[in-house]
């Protein structure tokens, strides 16, 4: 009798029998010597096979097929949790985890030690195989990136169907990669047809996306100063062999990520206004640029004059006159049309979530041309926007309660309204002189007008005359 132990892993090989056998040691009686030896028995033999005996039983098989072949089929899909079926990419860092929905089904005969093989990618962890009903159906993780799974030990019956889930872990993608992809193969111990071998490996793929929220944030100082002739030059910067006085200026702009995704690269666009006037000077000249962290460089086109001083016809009377026609209020602005600009570049390196990068701009503005100008207040209107880098696979997402990827930074330059120690007496004597003009037109006026042409001796003749002729007029009265 032959008892077969209950896990049997091979059912295809037949189970080989084979009995060997020897002839034992020969024992002969010694009652009597004689001049030869005893004869020993022999068995016989074929020269190159063992004696032995073999014999082997087959497994009994129903099959439909003479050949006894399977039809595997494998059908998945992935399933990203937290999924949306409008953004068909998995947002790194957003998604911690993806299912690997998997069926696979046998259409041929019984399908012996069916196995199901997972390739994936060596920074996905395995978590677990989890299946709605309990069908026999395990999991062993060969190598980190590939685990094999056995479906229905020791036979897959045929027309039967299994559906089981695979669960990674992806909070550990590094995004190098443009797609996840999974490799899925299905294979059993029988022979399986070519022809039906097209469905028995599985390709699946989703693409890895960025997912950011970019903001910019910016700060300058200070934020106003005072500027004029009268001005304390301490109170400025004059660099060596120049004679321009200048105004320091110190922008200070800040980008932040956050998230859900890294950032892979952003690009930072500041405009500051280079000239107050379409046609005039530049009134900015950077000293340095620095990126925090060295996390980055900035471009710009620098002003090829340091000190630039307008040339006008100086004369009183047109500093008098610039002066008194100082009044209102300049905007200037480089989202205004036909408004020319200073535009600085900056590409800045990869941002974790909820990390923060500084551009710390460091410049210097020309107060000799605000001088010349006939604003009062003058107002520079600094804009900085952020964006990602479009070499790199990111999508920028904004949530309700996000920041504004562009921030708007200003700060104004205040004429003191007070002239020259000079201009102060140019003014004090062309007023006297006005005012002696005035006094003379006035005085001409009145005399054109008769008032210091009156007739005071014929009035005080007549006068007289009235008086003597009313003495004379009593004096006849009285004689009468």
């Amino acid at each position: 009798m032959l008892f077969l132990q209950r896990v049997v892993k091979d059912v295809i090989s037949p189970i080989v029998f084979e009995a060997a056998y020897s002839l034992g040691e020969h024992v002969v009686d010694k009652k009597e010597e004689k001049a030869l030896p005893p004869l020993k028995p022999i068995l016989r033999w074929k020269k190159g096979e063992k004696i032995a005996q073999r014999n082997q039983y087959v497994f009994f098989c129903k099959c439909r097929s003479d050949d006894c072949a399977a039809d595997l089929k494998l059908q998945g899909k992935l399933f990203l949790s937290s999924f949306d079926d409008k953004t068909p990419y998995l947002a790194l860092g957003a998604i911690k985890n993806i299912s690997l929905n998997v069926s696979v089904s046998n259409n041929g005969d019984d399908a012996y030690n069916t196995n199901v093989f997972f390739n994936f990618s060596s920074e996905l962890f395995f978590i677990k195989m989890w299946q709605k009903e309990e069908k026999g159906i395990s999991c062993e993780l060969l190598e980190p990136d590939f685990l094999k799974c056995s479906v229905g030990f020791p036979f897959m019956r045929s027309k039967s169907k299994y559906h089981f889930s695979i669960i990674f872990d992806t909070s550990h993608l590094s995004g190098e990669e443009e797609d996840l992809e999974f490799i899925v193969t299905a294979q059993s111990g029988n022979l399986e047809r070519s022809d039906s071998l097209h469905d028995n490996k599985l390709l699946l793929a989703v693409p890895l996306m960025h997912e950011v929220d970019t903001t910019v944030m910016g700060a300058v100082s200070p934020t106003s100063f005072v500027y004029g002739d009268s001005i304390d030059a301490s109170k400025f910067l004059q660099l060596e062999d120049e004679v321009c006085l200048f105004q320091p200026l110190n922008f200070t702009f800040q980008v932040l990520n956050t998230g859900p995704s890294h950032l892979p690269g952003s690009i930072v666009h500041i405009l500051i206004p280079s000239r107050i006037s379409a046609t005039g000077a530049e009134v900015f000249h950077i000293l340095e640029i620095m990126v925090g962290q060295d996390g980055g460089n900035c471009t710009f086109q620098r002003s090829p004059d340091l000190c630039f001083i307008p040339k006008e016809k100086e004369s009183i009377f047109h500093t008098i006159f610039a002066f008194f026609r100082k009044s209102g209020r300049k905007v200037v602005d480089c989202d205004r049309p036909g408004r020319p600009c200073l535009i600085i570049t900056c590409f800045l390196s990869s941002l974790a979530k909820e990390e923060t990068r500084n551009i710390d701009i460091y410049m210097l503005l020309n107060t000799e041309i605000l001088k010349k100008d006939s604003s009062s207040v003058i107002q520079f209107v600094t804009r900085s926007t952020v964006e990602v880098d479009s070499r790199f696979r990111a999508v920028e997402v904004t949530s309700a309660d996000a920041l504004s990827n562009d921030v708007t930074v200003g700060f104004e330059a205040l004429h003191n309204l007070e002239p020259r120690g000079y201009v102060v007496g140019w003014i004090i004597a062309i007023s006297l002189l006005v005012g002696i003009l005035i006094f003379l037109l006035l005085a001409v006026l009145l005399w054109k007008m008769g008032f210091f042409r009156r007739r005071y001796r014929e009035i005080i003749e007549a006068e007289k005359n009235r008086k003597d002729s009313e003495e004379s007029w009593d004096w006849v009265q009285k004689n009468q």
